[in-house]
């Protein structure tokens, strides 16, 4: 099968646009309703969770709610996860206010297990947020120099603008699942977008080798535009027969993990996704783009400096 990417380009970025747009609208909405782009998780914004499974039908959540009020945590989260479990994140509890909330709990409530508990502090919390925030920041611009050192400076560009489409498509519907379905992002959220923006340099990567590689030979018989679509067309396969292989490995972890992993699997299944796409149809057309902006440099010094 022949992929058309130059003449198409149009096609492909509207789709992106289009895609990239809800996800920052949800964003937008993420912000105004939660103070954040994403609902972030206890990781991030400090505090001590609770999660209670009962041994049978959960209390109605609008219940939970009045009875954690009533204990004197009244901006308490309570979140159903599942059939049987519900969580409580409170600010910080010392131990003694913890055992009193579960003794209150159990009392108004029934009997629970508690299956799970977490206590992060606020600074502890603002500076995980600072720390995540500040490796993405430093991961992008050591690609961003690496990729201008290695190709050109257009080819870094539309590279850079390829990584930044698939963490914001990554992180767009998760600030859907933040707002449908109360789904946080905590740390293993911040490692899954360093991987993602790994996964999407190398297979840009593989696809500007080859565009190098063919202005070598090719740059006096075809356009670069052809040239570009050529290359894309010798590489796409390689790409997606990688992607395959890593969905075989996180599918499982995604259906059969625990929570925290089940959502860092799924994280990575969208970035991969997203990644594999913008490699072939984003990062090439955009080369492409920038080409037919300057076609005085794409026939002259664009090719004698890609076979460097």
């Amino acid at each position: 099968m022949k992929i058309e990417v130059a003449k198409s380009k149009s096609r492909w970025f509207t789709a992106s646009g289009i895609g990239l747009g809800i996800g920052l609208v949800a964003m937008v909405i993420s912000l105004i309703t939660l103070g954040s782009p994403l609902r972030l998780g206890l990781d991030f914004t400090g505090g001590t969770l609770l999660q209670l499974q009962f041994p049978k039908a959960i209390p109605d959540i609008a219940k939970v709610r009045a009875e954690v009020a009533e204990a004197g945590y009244p901006n308490s989260v309570v979140q159903q996860i599942g059939n049987d479990t519900i969580a409580v994140r409170t600010r910080p509890l010392s131990q003694p206010e913890r055992s009193k909330l579960q003794n209150d709990l159990k009392a108004d409530l029934g009997n629970f297990q508690l299956e799970r508990i977490e206590s992060v502090g606020p600074t502890l919390g603002q500076e995980l947020l600072f720390n995540g925030l500040l490796s993405l920041a430093l991961a992008l611009a050591a690609i961003l120099v690496y990729l201008a050192f290695r190709f050109q400076l257009d080819y870094a560009v539309c590279a850079a603008v390829a990584m930044f489409h698939n963490v914001i498509a990554t992180m767009g519907v998760f600030a859907i699942l933040g707002l449908l379905f109360g789904i946080e992002v905590d740390t293993l959220f911040v490692v899954a977008i360093l991987t993602i923006v790994g996964f999407s340099v190398q297979d840009t990567v593989v696809v500007f080798d080859r565009v190098r590689e063919n202005l070598k030979f090719l740059s006096r018989k075809k356009p670069f535009p052809d040239i570009v679509n050529d290359s894309v067309n010798q590489t796409w396969v390689r790409s997606v027969n990688n992607n395959i292989a890593a969905l075989l490995v996180l599918l499982p972890l995604s259906i059969f993990g625990g929570e925290s992993i089940r959502y860092f699997a799924l994280a990575l299944i969208i970035g991969f996704v997203v990644g594999t796409y913008s490699s072939i149809f984003i990062a090439a057309a955009l080369l492409v783009w920038w080409r037919e902006r300057k076609p005085a440099s794409a026939a002259g010094a664009g090719a004698a400096k890609a076979e460097r």
